[in-house]
């Protein structure tokens, strides 16, 4: 039991370093821009290696875990991150910072997917989406928490690279974790040629794959640029605009808190349609408000109903089999990690060529999307049955 206890809480922590090191890149993209005298448009092409990072180590990991242990693995990412944020301290370098947040990206990504597999593996039926959602209330803990402590270390005039050596100091409890911990050993992988793969699994993992992409690239597209959109066009303060994406992770972690206790009670894709279509009606508000109150209502509603699709997409997934593998969960992971990688590389033109603003009507369009792929869903899933049968294992 303490075992599990220790295994559960580095999953949570997994996630918050992912969540510190994504959502803080908003807040800090200004100040790294000045820092290396580039504009903030071409500077957040450079964080495009963060997401790279975080892409690679995602896909390879459900091939990597086979062959190196989870626990050589999170001491190597100690080890590798240790060295990325002496490289931020020592240089000033734009080739060493973009090799730094690789890293940060590889590292955090490896992390990510393991606290997943972990998750996924401790737990069955209910008691999976409940701790997937509490797992993923910790990268919305995160996103709640840096944004904060990123304007205090402006307002002590203390350099950018400080926000990354605090992310650092929480992959360190998980280094100690580690080594105290005792990991299970994966089970072989899913033999394709050995089983009959029914037409409605390989459709409705697609379906779900595609949900995930579009929706982390219209949720970050969303959040990366609030703060510039806030302080340049609705003229807020920097400190105004760091409560938005504030208030965005706390009720998204309070959201995920609440639909942790009631999404055993409801079917999981119907859920999912009305999170996916009030999320994208109430991001449509938020682009049409024009004074702070009515954006910090729309923004903590568009937090709190969209707290659970990311996690409801993957609970899915893992319920379209009896016995999920790690690759089939990566999988899923790898797509919605592509809409990471693609978050800069799609706005950024959208932004030079059609302004700030578009960006966030992009990422309402995306969200909209994303509404109707999880309708079409509904008529190739396996979950349900696959529930009945995981409950009583």
């Amino acid at each position: 039991m303490k075992n599990k206890i220790l295994l559960t809480i580095i999953s949570f922590f997994s996630y918050f370093i992912t969540g510190g090191l994504i959502v803080t890149t908003g807040m800090i993209l200004g100040k790294i821009a000045k820092y290396f005298d580039l504009s903030t448009t071409n500077m957040s092409s450079t964080f495009t290696f963060l997401n790279a990072g975080l892409l690679i180590s995602i896909f390879l990991n459900a091939w990597i875990i086979e062959f190196i242990s989870i626990k050589k693995q999170l001491i190597s990412g100690f080890l590798l991150m240790l060295f990325a944020i002496i490289g931020l301290i020592k240089s000033s370098n734009l080739i060493i910072f973009s090799g730094s947040i690789f890293i940060f990206g590889l590292v955090s990504g490896i992390t990510m997917s393991i606290g997943t597999f972990l998750i996924t593996i401790l737990y069955k039926g209910n008691q999976r989406i409940k701790f997937l959602l509490l797992t993923d209330s910790f990268f919305s803990m995160s996103g709640m928490i840096f944004p904060f402590i990123a304007t205090k270390i402006f307002d002590y005039h203390l350099t950018w690279y400080w926000i990354y050596i605090l992310i650092f100091s929480v992959y360190i409890i998980i280094f100690f974790l580690t080594i105290n911990a005792k990991f299970p050993i994966p089970t072989k992988r899913i033999n394709l040629k050995k089983i009959k793969i029914k037409k409605n699994f390989i459709i409705g993992n697609m379906l779900l794959s595609i949900m995930a992409l579009l929706y982390i690239l219209g949720q970050l597209s969303f959040i990366s640029w609030i703060p510039e959109y806030a302080t340049q066009l609705l003229k807020l303060n920097i400190k105004e605009a760091g409560k938005l994406v504030s208030f965005f992770w706390m009720s998204y972690m309070i959201g995920m808190w609440f639909f942790s206790l009631i999404l055993k009670f409801f079917d999981l894709q119907k859920i999912l349609v009305l999170l996916t279509g009030t999320s994208s009606f109430i991001m449509y508000l938020f682009i049409g408000a024009n004074n702070l109150k009515l954006l910090s209502i729309t923004i903590i509603s568009l937090g709190f109903f969209s707290s659970a699709i990311y996690t409801v997409i993957i609970t899915l997934s893992s319920l379209q089999t009896k016995n999920p593998s790690p690759k089939q969960i990566s999988f899923v992971l790898t797509s919605g990690t592509v809409g990471t990688l693609l978050t800069f590389i799609v706005t950024k033109p959208i932004i030079i060529k059609k302004g700030l603003i578009f960006a966030l009507i992009t990422a309402n369009f995306l969200y909209t999307i994303v509404f109707c792929l999880s309708i079409t869903f509904g008529f190739f899933t396996n979950h349900r049955k696959n529930i009945i049968h995981n409950h009583n294992l």
